[in-house]
């Protein structure tokens, strides 16, 4: 194999790393893109003392004194503001996790979130989701940011 070749097979390697790792994360907000806000209802579980210090789908540590989520759709890293609609308290968590599994759910929280939110009693509470910083992956080379 010539030395370019080899080079070539490197370098592929080193960008697929860098996507599979989300090295080339780069943060948005949505307010500076001039886009509504998305903002879905659905309902909000939480965990905590089972799964500290286990492995979050992001390879980060879980923390259920940190102000995290998990979410089967959202990037890792993005900002969204919960609300809970049945006492009007609000919390800003990020994404590091994937889940939940259970239907019908659109969030997993941590147990400090579920605690700002007063759910934790309630275990499943129905809340709204807004996106407040979207982390997109990294643009194709010779592409123009959205």
């Amino acid at each position: 194999m010539s030395k370019l070749s080899l080079s070539l097979v490197m370098l592929t390697g080193l960008v697929l790393l860098y996507d599979i790792y989300g090295l080339g994360l780069r943060p948005v907000s949505v307010t500076e893109n001039a886009r509504p806000r998305p903002v879905q209802n659905g309902r909000a579980s939480w965990y905590g003392v089972e799964q500290q210090g286990r492995l979050t789908a992001n390879g980060e540590r879980f923390d259920r004194h940190k102000l995290t989520a998990a979410s089967r759709k959202l990037p890792f890293n993005t900002i969204v503001r919960v609300t809970n609609p049945q006492n009007g308290r609000t919390v800003q968590v990020r994404v590091n996790d994937r889940g939940p599994y259970a239907k019908n759910r659109e969030l997993d929280l941590s147990e400090a979130a579920a605690k700002a939110l007063d759910m934790k009693k309630a275990g499943v509470t129905p809340v709204k989701i807004e996106v407040l910083q979207l982390v997109l992956p990294p643009a194709a080379p010779g592409s123009t940011l959205p």
